[in-house]
């Protein structure tokens, strides 16, 4: 893709690790390692990112090339102190673009062990508030949400579409978590009745989902194209 065009960003939506042997043998290290070698921009954490405990992912994330960025989790009491950020701001040409990462409640997913020290926020209230402060404070032009909530559910959890639903301020929301293959992204309208794209390409690496923007003389974005690769 770099090949092809010029302002590329390379996003991942958590669950870099477990699955395979290079996982069980490594402990993340060679993961992050070739993520790194290929220039991913950022990520934000899921739940098998603590399966072998929260000292570890830090041990991990030091080595890192690019960050992984928690904005509803609280990590100051915990071994990740200091080693995540909560945004991160990349421009492209004249293009600013804005970066959040939502991570999914980790009580009754990971052994609390593994997780020590980290508290969960609303990823609603916590990803609306910060997606307002890029818009209207950094001047983002868009925000995008690196989401490992999952993208939608029957029962009474915080999903990707229930955060397009509720929020003002994130344009795109790049999902994980529940291993979902869409054939297209789908489009959800927010509180101000704008079009929220959502995304989500399955899991283990099978398909690589890419989306294109064009920007207008405004720096208002407009959805281009959309291809799912394997």
């Amino acid at each position: 893709m770099r090949a092809q065009e010029e302002h590329v960003l390379l996003l991942d939506s958590g669950d870099i690790f477990q699955g395979t042997p290079y996982f069980n043998f490594y402990k993340g290290e060679l993961d992050i390692k070739l993520m790194g070698d290929m220039g991913y921009d950022a990520s934000t954490i899921g739940n098998h990112e603590f399966d072998n405990g929260i000292e570890d992912l830090a041990s991990q994330i030091r080595k890192s090339k690019f960050p992984f960025i928690c904005s509803n989790y609280d990590v100051e009491n915990s071994a990740l102190k200091g080693l995540t950020l909560p945004y991160r701001i990349i421009e492209k040409g004249p293009i600013k673009i804005g970066i959040i990462g939502l991570g999914i409640e980790l009580k009754g997913l990971v052994t609390s062990l593994n997780y020590k020290g980290v508290e969960y926020k609303d990823p609603i209230r916590e990803g609306d508030k910060l997606a307002g402060f890029l818009k209207n404070d950094k001047k983002c032009n868009m925000v995008v949400a690196l989401s490992h909530l999952g993208y939608e559910y029957k029962e009474d959890k915080v999903d990707d579409v229930e955060v397009a639903k509720n929020t003002r301020y994130i344009d795109v929301i790049l999902g994980g978590h529940t291993h979902t293959f869409l054939k297209n992204p789908t489009l959800v309208q927010n509180i101000n009745e704008e079009n929220v794209v959502i995304n989500q390409t399955g899991w283990g690496g099978i398909n690589l989902g890419r989306l294109d923007f064009v920007f207008d003389h405004e720096k208002q974005a407009k959805q281009l194209a959309y291809h799912s690769q394997l």
